[in-house]
């Protein structure tokens, strides 16, 4: 099943008198890049959840959001830092001896200072780190459905324009030979009233040789065969070469439609040419979605 390289997911749970939510939002890119807004304490889990993340996507810009929030508040969850206390404390006097006039520190002003009394610290928490990777790793289950949702939704796209562009090319291939004829029948024609002796052998050999150059089996071929090499990727995608391999395909399925262009030889020649560069266009679109 293709992957769309565009999703979003979210896992959330309460640990350590925290809620704890971790966001995962991706748009396509031509790699893998990840990006983190992590509170400072996580800072040094990174590494390990970059490692997660890459193991589960190819390609994106992927950005991973963990947001802590405080909750269930109470007297038994907060913890009093009596080191920096005793350091205020033992400050003060010095400030109080040295300026006597200054007003002493009180028991609030102490309590305003940073992490004076702090909540239950996360850090300090054995297994912080596994629930954080194992949220992570539940927001990457959602995550990846949701963009394998999403790809179901592209094959279908992009399966419904390959059958019409075969149909395109089978019916031009059809009345191929036809608009050749026709098309010699004209020459002959215009050359009849231009000259008042028309030798049909110059003639003949002149049309060998436009024939030669307006011949477009290898561009039917062509596009067949790259046709089918689009089905078959995105029936059997391969991870990690899936996106990158139809882009290509879309460059050569353009290339052959232009050549088949230049060649026209009729209006039909011209509209089929045409069409089938509207349609790889529209593939095109959602191939850059594709991880």
């Amino acid at each position: 099943m293709l992957n769309s390289m565009t999703g979003f997911a979210n896992a959330q749970i309460e640990h350590a008198n925290h809620s704890i939510r971790v966001e995962l939002k991706s748009v396509n890119h031509r790699y893998l890049d990840i990006q983190f807004r992590l509170p400072e304490e996580l800072r040094t889990f990174e590494l390990s959840l970059r490692n997660i993340i890459s193991q589960n996507v190819s390609r994106g810009k992927i950005e991973c959001r963990i947001i802590i929030d405080e909750i269930n508040i109470s007297d038994n969850s907060l913890q009093t830092n009596w080191n920096i206390i005793d350091t205020l404390a033992k400050l003060g006097e010095q400030i109080n001896d040295k300026y006597p006039s200054l007003n002493k520190l009180s028991v609030a002003d102490i309590i305003r200072f940073p992490k004076v009394i702090e909540q239950g610290n996360l850090n300090q928490e054995e297994d912080i780190s596994q629930t954080i990777e194992e949220l992570l790793q539940q927001a990457l289950n959602q995550f990846n459905q949701d963009r394998a949702r999403e790809g179901e939704k592209l094959q279908q796209h992009l399966s419904e324009r390959l059958d019409k562009m075969l149909v395109e090319i089978q019916q031009l291939q059809q009345i191929f030979p036809e608009l050749l004829e026709q098309y010699r029948q004209k020459i002959t024609q215009r050359l009849s009233e231009a000259l008042a002796d028309v030798n049909e052998d110059r003639i003949a050999q002149e049309f060998t040789l436009f024939v030669q150059k307006a011949d477009v089996d290898e561009e039917f071929s062509r596009l067949k065969t790259h046709i089918e090499e689009v089905r078959r990727i995105i029936n059997n995608p391969v991870k990690q070469s899936c996106g990158k391999r139809l882009d290509f395909l879309m460059q050569e399925l353009n290339r052959e439609a232009n050549t088949l262009g230049s060649k026209a030889i009729s209006i039909e020649s011209t509209r089929t040419s045409v069409e089938l560069k509207v349609l790889i266009e529209q593939m095109r679109e959602q191939v850059q979605n594709i991880e």
